[in-house]
């Protein structure tokens, strides 16, 4: 009759077998810790893909009409040299003056803005092209003289600038 080995829970496994264990266990825990690790950057990966998409979502929604807006530019300028050569009793005049106000009103609705330096506003590179530079009395060296032409901006973004003569300094 054989006899089978019988299991002693008080019996002691040999110190051996406890190390590699004890090995194991920790290598397991940098396995875990290493996972958990490439997790964490996995997922904030994906939330910066995920604002990134958004932020560009964002910006081709506020820019979409910008090809748009800068093609009627031309239209805005002809118009307003209509009006300005335009004579007053003209009857054709209040039905031009309409259509530019429904025109600007409609870019409005559609974030753009329009640059009209006047005479004596500070030159603003970020949004003024100088033409030239001019003595003209009364008006701060580096400021605007004259304006040419209208600048406009959409949604922040500068469209085409205003073009400008700015005073001379001394």
């Amino acid at each position: 009759m054989t006899t089978e080995p019988q299991f002693d829970p008080d019996a002691q496994a040999p110190a051996h077998d406890d190390d590699a264990l004890t090995a194991e266990i920790e290598s397991l825990k940098g396995q875990l810790e290493q996972l958990q690790a490439q997790t964490l950057l996995e997922r904030a990966d994906l939330e910066n893909q995920r604002k990134r998409l958004a932020r560009e979502i964002d910006t081709a929604r506020r820019f979409a009409n910008e090809r748009l807006l800068a093609d009627l530019l031309p239209v805005f300028d002809s118009l307003e040299a209509g009006l300005a050569n335009a004579p007053q009793a003209d009857p054709l005049r209040a039905g031009v003056e309409l259509t530019l106000r429904q025109l600007h009103k409609v870019a409005e609705a559609n974030g753009l803005v329009e640059i009209a330096p006047a005479a004596g506003d500070a030159f603003d590179p970020e949004r003024h092209q100088a033409m030239s530079m001019v003595d003209a009395a009364g008006i701060a060296p580096g400021a605007v003289a004259q304006a040419f032409q209208k600048g406009y901006v959409l949604n922040d973004r500068l469209l085409r600038p205003a073009m400008v003569v700015v005073a001379k300094h001394d």
